[in-house]
């Protein structure tokens, strides 16, 4: 359980390069507008649909002698180069507004890294939902809940490590003072020096990719080959080949249940997530911090989360059940973004940073329950494609999540002239759709969905041998 847990620590650490840093460096530092810094990072989710093939293809066509591990290995090592690449376009957009404004050069490189974050998504689903299915097939029921309560902590463990490394490396006076954050709207992106970014900043994605790809083989070579319980679960692991895309989703979409939780899961994560695209230039342009510290705020979020997760699957969710447990932890973000809000208007980041710590709180006791729920809901025949389900369902919500916190932050600079009013309404927008969350979650039914399941499978064979 704890070397499954090193792949998830990876994604961690490389979380942070995505929405802490190259976000932050866009909103604040090259002055490139919320909306299309949070759209261009966004496509990485939004290319989610492919999660579902690239699920059903690990239940049907072993890569280098594996189902799920071949997989994992081939995404890891295109998502770590490509992020590189995604800074290096960065750059460049980054140059091109300073020169020409909001030209057509500007949106064509704005264009490109969205290309290149659609590749970047593209190799992170390869890699993350094969190793979803993994877990699925080393666990049982009884088993399955403290797994993922070991894995996701240790995914909390990988962006607190990837704040500290980012802090540190990113603590340098150059790239903090008055003209890097200046925020007055009469001062233009040429306050900035942006081969002064580069040379602090480039080493970071060299440095942490790199790790991030150890991480991935130290976490599952050999795994699968002992582990996998794969070949005895399945009743149709010989001819695999037969229960094609198109009849797994004919099995995925058996139930209703299917449908209400896939628009929980979309809902609760765009509520979950808005703030991601708006957290480091709300520290910095509200609060004043500097790039390293606000790199920082990651770290009192990870721990929160951490612990949230660590005690859930131990502690909460025997006791509580997993949809209560759910429950509980949409109700703890609702509080946790009223002391987001509250923090900004009387500027203490102390409170911030306390706000952060129990939002990770809430939001860990809200994933390791809304995982096992997840995990309950999926087929064993069809494992990967329930798993791609559930995660395409997740990657849109945190897709949308992102383009929608830049766009409400854009609505809400329109609007008001005090910048922590228009992060207000970002927050306040977070905390109504995760109400409507927690009425979509008391409609579902696990057991009706094993039900439709199982039948569903039956026929699929039955007209198979027909």
């Amino acid at each position: 359980m704890f070397r499954l847990g090193l792949f998830q620590m990876g994604l961690g650490i490389m979380s942070l390069l995505t929405l802490g840093v190259i976000n932050r460096v866009m909103i604040d530092e090259l002055k490139v507008p919320a909306l299309m810094a949070a759209g261009a990072i966004a496509m990485y989710q939004l290319v989610a649909p492919a999660r579902i093939w690239f699920g059903q293809m690990s239940d049907a066509k072993p890569l280098f002698g594996h189902h799920r591990s071949g997989y994992i290995w081939l995404g890891a090592i295109i998502f770590t180069t490509v992020s590189f690449l995604a800074l290096q376009v960065t750059w460049q957009l980054g140059i091109s507004l300073q020169n020409t404004g909001l030209s057509g050069v500007t949106y064509a490189w704005a264009g490109l890294l969205a290309l290149v974050f659609a590749l970047y998504g593209l190799a992170l689903s390869a890699s993350s939902t094969p190793f979803a299915a993994l877990l699925f097939d080393v666990s049982d029921e009884d088993n399955r809940s403290k797994l993922v309560s070991i894995v996701w902590s240790m995914l909390m463990i990988g962006i607190v490590i990837g704040a500290i490394i980012s802090s540190k490396l990113l603590n340098r006076p150059e790239v903090c003072g008055a003209d890097i954050l200046s925020y007055s709207p009469t001062q233009t992106g040429s306050v900035v020096n942006i081969p002064q970014l580069q040379s602090v900043i480039n080493p970071l994605f060299i440095i942490v990719p790199a790790i991030v790809f150890g991480l991935c083989l130290l976490s599952t070579i050999g795994v699968e080959k002992r582990f996998s319980r794969y070949a005895s679960r399945s009743r149709v692991v010989e001819r695999e080949d037969q229960i094609p895309l198109s009849r797994a989703l004919k099995i995925l979409t058996a139930s209703r249940q299917t449908g209400l939780f896939f628009s929980f899961l979309l809902v609760m994560s765009i509520s979950l997530f808005m703030q991601d695209a708006v957290l480091e230039p709300y520290g910095g342009e509200v609060f004043g911090m500097c790039i390293s510290e606000t790199t920082q705020l990651n770290a009192f979020f990870g721990m929160g989360t951490l612990a949230g997760i660590a005690t859930t699957g131990f502690l909460i969710t025997p006791r509580l059940g997993k949809k209560n447990t759910v429950k509980v932890g949409c109700i703890g973000t609702i509080v946790c973004l009223s002391l987001f809000i509250a923090s900004g208007f009387i500027a203490d980041p102390g409170m911030l940073k306390g706000g952060l710590l129990l939002f990770g709180v809430a939001s860990g006791v809200l994933t390791a329950g809304a995982i096992g729920l997840m995990l309950d809901l999926t087929a064993a025949e069809t494992a990967g494609t329930f798993i791609g389900a559930w995660g395409l369902a997740q990657a849109m919500a945190r897709g949308l999540a992102t383009i929608l916190g830049g766009a409400v932050l854009d609505l809400g600079r329109s609007l008001f002239s005090i910048p922590v009013l228009a992060y207000s309404l970002v927050f306040a927008v977070q905390a109504i759709g995760m109400m409507v969350a927690i009425s979509l979650l008391s409609r579902v039914n696990i057991r009706e969905f094993q039900e439709n399941a199982q039948k569903a499978i039956a026929t699929v064979l039955e007209s198979e041998l027909d």
